[in-house]
Parts: structure tokens; C-alpha cells; sequence
């Protein structure tokens, strides 16, 4: 019950400053975002240092600097220049250090377009709505998921990766996040309401994806959180681990088949 109290109290302090942030929008959102990627970044980095990999790490630092720039405002900071640089950068790196090998280089490529790449795609939304989507739709099912799991779950969906997780709670969450999205849309006046629904059925799944591929990044390396920032959860990658998936998901369904 302890844990719980901790737990539902840090959610409920993240999900309101999460709120607010994202409501104050332009560099405010920007700076958030820096912030949760250059965590993440970190606690990925100590992970994968759990199994003695050696990511580039101020590369890694240096993208999301440039991820920052872009979503201020400088348009020479473009994607096509920060994938240039990432790449060139970690094959110069190879060339002249002897100690880097192809995996390391693999490892930090991966991190930068795992974290701060996918989390640039809330920033994209910024100014509309259907930001709040992203949010409903990963912390939603999370929500759900972890109720109807704990009351009704029998059903093991993926024991070796996460063995907490049941088929009960899975179905759950997809429901939790139709049933939020139902209500936002239906208060904010947001139509058609049937793609909405789509939306955030396809969205739930996705979130469980992205939560299921941190569970098996974390199992890898042997590890249970990523971190200890957010007491009852673990660390930013614990508890945004199935945003990083919603993020661009939301994204490119909202431009592809809303506006």
C-alpha cells in the first residue's frame, strides 16, 4: 500500500507538471523536452555501461543540443544537418579512437533516435489539441493497464519480457485510453469522433510496444529501472517509455488522416 501512495503521488505530480508544460507551449515545451531527453540519454547510457558498452556519450549530448536549436527556431539546425553530424561525427570517432568498436557506435546512433529523436515529435504538435492525445493515449493505457491487470489479470502477455503485464490488463488499457479519448473529444469538441477512437486504440497498442521494448532493453542489461528520479516509478525512461512510441504515432496519424 506504501508503495502505491508513492507511486500514485509522483504520477499525479508528473502528469500536472506534465500539463502544465505542454499547455505553456513554445520554448517552455522546448526546454522540457531537452531536459526529459538529456535523462533519458543519460540513464539509457548507464544501462547499456551495466553490460560494459561504451556509447559516445557527448555525442549523444551534443544531438540533443541540436534537437533543442531546431525547435527554437534555427532553421540551419535542421534534421538532414543533426543526422549528418551524428553520423559523421561517430565515424570519425571509430576511425581514430581504437577502443570504439562497431557495437558502441551502433548503441549511441540507436540512443539518439530512440530518445530525443521520437520526443521532438510532441514539440511538433505544440499549439494544438491533439497534443494532449500522446499523453491520454501512453499514460492511459498505462493507467488502466496497471488497474485492470492487478484485479483481473490471469492471462501472462509476455512473461519473459515483463512478467508483471497480463492479456487483462492489455485489453484494459486499450479500453481506458478509448474510454479518455471519448471524453476529452466529447468536451473539447474535437470530431470526428470515430477516427478518434481508431486513434486511440491503435496509439494504446503502440504504448504498450514502447512499454514492452524498454522492459526488454532493461532485461538485456540486467537491470529493473532505469533510474530513481521518480520515486514508485524508477527513472524518465520508465515512465515515458511508452510516449517515446505515442509521440510520433499520434504525430503522423493526426497529419495523415485529421487535418
Amino acid at each position: 500500500m506504501r508503495e502505491l501512495i508513492k507511486r500514485t503521488i509522483t504520477g499525479l505530480i508528473l502528469v500536472l507538471l506534465t500539463i502544465f508544460l505542454a499547455s505553456k507551449g513554445g520554448k517552455v515545451l522546448s526546454y522540457f523536452i531537452f531536459l526529459i531527453s538529456i535523462i533519458g540519454l543519460r540513464e539509457f547510457y548507464n544501462a547499456v555501461n551495466n553490460k560494459n558498452y561504451k556509447p559516445i556519450r557527448f555525442i549523444g549530448y551534443i544531438a540533443c543540443i541540436g534537437f533543442l536549436l531546431n525547435s527554437l527556431g534555427y532553421e540551419s539546425i535542421s534534421l538532414n544537418f543533426i543526422i549528418s553530424f551524428v553520423i559523421i561525427t561517430l565515424i570519425i570517432t571509430f576511425v581514430l579512437n581504437e577502443k570504439i568498436n562497431l557495437t558502441d557506435i551502433s548503441i549511441t546512433f540507436f540512443s539518439i533516435f530512440y530518445i530525443p529523436f521520437l520526443f521532438q515529435h510532441i514539440i511538433y504538435l505544440d499549439g494544438s489539441n491533439y497534443i494532449w492525445f500522446v499523453f491520454i493515449t501512453a499514460w492511459g493505457t498505462d493507467t488502466f493497464a496497471y488497474l485492470v491487470g492487478n484485479l483481473f489479470g490471469k492471462t501472462k502477455l509476455c512473461p519473459d519480457l515483463s512478467p508483471n503485464k497480463t492479456v487483462e490488463g492489455s485489453i484494459g488499457g486499450i479500453l481506458g485510453s478509448v474510454l479518455i479519448t471519448i471524453l476529452f473529444a466529447k468536451y473539447f469538441e474535437i470530431d470526428p469522433l470515430w477516427k478518434l477512437i481508431v486513434l486511440s486504440s491503435l496509439a494504446a497498442i503502440i504504448a504498450q510496444f514502447g512499454d514492452l521494448t524498454a522492459s526488454k532493453i532493461k532485461r538485456i542489461m540486467d537491470i529493473k529501472d532505469y533510474g530513481f528520479i521518480l520515486p514508485g516509478h524508477g527513472g524518465i525512461l520508465d515512465r515515458f517509455d511508452s510516449i517515446l512510441f505515442t509521440a510520433p504515432f499520434v504525430y503522423y496519424f493526426v497529419n495523415l488522416f485529421l487535418l
